[in-house]
């Protein structure tokens, strides 16, 4: 019985002594948060002395942040005598040596631990790692190179190696790991090229990248990832011809019926690069028959893209007309169906918005809505679209007829919310803005930024317009010009901006009829005129609803329309100077720093 009470008293001493060793380990962090590092080392150094080995690292540490070298070198090498396959010592005293401004001695101590490393693949990672907790990721790499020659596997610690050299930022180690690795792992292609683009910091980068990438080719034709990365490598330096040639001598090969020449036609038709991208797809039509899956939505791609060369550009009615006819000899060819939806859609857009040839669309559309098996999203944006087409032509209650359909049909989404911002539209161009307010008041709140931004924009400018004067003349003569830049006849939108000064002098619609007539001059691609609009709301009328907008989309027309990067910088900085309240704060963050050339952030 007195055994067993000593053995009770015994285990309560034990436990009483962990609870106060806990306690004070406790007390020493908190001390060392608080800048305190005297009293922390007085602490751990007790510690220590009670258990040199669970509280050698805190004790360690505490030595070589006071600059105690000494003592942490002593305690180290009597620890790692004790423990001779124990490589955690070595690793601390190589890094007292660095503190202490040593590094020969240091990595003298490395290089020792490194040429007698044990063939043990599980140490080695263990190793690496302590390296890399140390904050020296090189001798991390040089163990894992070191287990590789020492197990006779160039495959193994890939990953590993890959990230320390993102880490590093050592743009050549991960490129050459990488083109080792993807021959075997082409699932991890997307991967690499989504690292490659944020450490690559420019044309150089790409170059080193391409030079690798056509030596391995020569040497390994037969690996096509290869010429897949290349094709990738073409496209980030904007060299959309090489890519797609690229691209069409590996479809060949492969005999892929084209598959990857329309995704990639696809990327170059959002990058604006249509002459490649109708290049891509005739690529596919020539080679291709009607049974083949890429050969339809091709025909349809190709007169889309043609679609918008043209009209990115100066047109003459000539084009449009040539462009609605091949539209009609694709509907022809193929019939009207479920899968030819697409292409009705946009002739009638066409025929709307281009041609006004309001009746020919109305039909198409109305026949596109009543095909059967169209997906639901399609149908609805028929549907949005022939809202637009009624409008356009004058028949505000059936437009209002078709959009109410498609809110209720989608309830809470943003296409539905699309809908209900149309019908609010619909009623401000008609002058019912009392209607239109409480709409807009309740899509400030919409799910999609862009139109919770547009519905917030429109009731501010109503409501300015409307307090002082009652009437809403000058607004009703504003909202009909605003309905002739939506039907794109600027003539007559112009027109009707320059009679409401001399209709109804001293209305409050100064800054509005600057910015409407800004997105004519941006319509017709006149950027000159359009940043002489907007410097005007800019410079005088700072503080107005537009002033931001202004500002943001001077910095866009100067950096993707006039290649003046150096105004666009200075644009953007100025919404985040005078404007950060702004909705376009993170856009224009974002590309301020693009265009200063920050490194992208290498944790995204």
């Amino acid at each position: 019985m007195k055994r067993f009470y000593a053995l009770i008293a015994l285990s309560l001493l034990t436990c009483l002594k962990v609870l106060a060793q806990t306690g004070d380990l406790q007390l020493a962090q908190q001390y060392n948060l608080n800048g305190e590092q005297q009293k922390a080392f007085d602490i751990y150094q007790k510690l220590y002395k009670q258990d040199n080995e669970n509280y050698y690292s805190y004790y360690v540490n505490s030595l070589i942040s006071l600059k105690k070298f000494d003592e942490a070198e002593n305690i180290t090498k009597k620890l790692q005598k004790k423990h001779p396959t124990d490589y955690q010592y070595t690793v601390v005293l190589g890094r007292i040596y660095r503190e202490q401004g040593n590094t020969a001695k240091a990595d003298e101590v490395y290089d020792n631990l490194i040429k007698n490393l044990p063939p043990d693949q599980s140490l080695i990672s263990s190793l690496a790692a302590e390296f890399y907790q140390a904050e020296n990721a090189e001798y991390a790499i040089k163990i894992f190179l070191q287990g590789r020659k020492l197990l006779h596997n160039d495959q193994l610690y890939t990953m590993e190696l890959i990230n320390l050299y993102r880490y590093k930022r050592d743009k050549e180690g991960l490129t050459n790991e990488y083109l080792n690795f993807l021959p075997a792992n082409p699932g991890y292609l997307n991967q690499a090229e989504n690292i490659f683009a944020t450490v690559y910091e420019g044309e150089g980068d790409y170059n080193v990248l391409k030079f690798e990438l056509l030596k391995r080719i020569q040497k390994q034709p037969e690996v096509t990832i290869y010429a897949d990365l290349l094709t990738w490598q073409y496209m980030q330096q904007k060299q959309y011809d090489q890519a797609l040639n690229q691209a069409l001598a590996l479809s060949r090969r492969r005999d892929d019926k084209g598959s990857s020449i329309y995704e990639l036609c696809r990327t170059l038709t959002g990058d604006g690069a249509y002459d490649e991208a109708i290049r891509g797809y005739n690529f596919i039509i020539e080679k291709g028959t009607k049974e083949d899956p890429y050969y339809i939505p091709s025909k349809i791609d190709l007169i889309d893209v043609k679609n918008l060369k043209i009209t990115s550009g100066k047109y003459t009615n000539a084009d449009l007309l040539g462009l609605e006819q091949d539209y009609a000899n694709l509907l022809q060819e193929f019939g009207r169906n479920a899968s030819t939806a697409f292409a009705m859609q946009r002739m009638a857009n066409l025929q709307a918005f281009k041609l006004h040839k309001y009746k020919d669309a109305q039909k198409l559309l109305q026949e596109t809505i009543n095909l059967p098996n169209l997906r639901p999203q399609l149908l609805s944006a028929c549907k949005l679209d022939l809202g637009d087409i009624y409008l356009m032509d004058n028949q505000p209650w059936e437009a209002t007829l078709v959009y109410s359909q498609v809110e209720k049909a989608n309830p809470g989404t943003p296409i539905g919310q699309d809908a209900t911002f149309r019908n609010a539209k619909l009623a401000y161009y008609t002058g019912d803005f009392t209607w239109a307010k409480g709409q807009l008041d309740v899509l400030k709140a919409a799910t999609s930024q862009l139109i919770a931004n547009d519905a917030l924009n429109l009731s501010l400018m109503i409501t300015d317009n409307t307090t002082f004067d009652t009437t809403g003349n000058a607004l009703r003569m504003y909202a009909r010009a605003d309905l002739w830049i939506f039907k794109e006849q600027q003539e007559k939108a112009l027109t009707t901006l320059d009679s409401i000064d001399k209709k109804y002098s001293g209305n409050s619609l100064a800054d509005d009829i600057l910015m409407a007539k800004a997105r004519i001059y941006i319509q017709r691609k006149d950027y000159p005129t359009a940043v002489t609009a907007l410097k005007q709301i800019a410079e005088d009328h700072k503080f107005d609803l537009w002033a931001d907008d202004a500002v943001y989309m001077l910095g866009d027309i100067y950096e993707n329309q006039l290649n003046d990067k150096v105004q666009a910088k200075t644009y953007y900085q100025k919404i985040i100077t005078d404007y950060p309240g702004s909705l376009w704060i993170n856009e224009a963050r974002k590309r301020f720093r693009l265009l200063r050339g920050d490194k992208p952030d290498s944790s995204s």
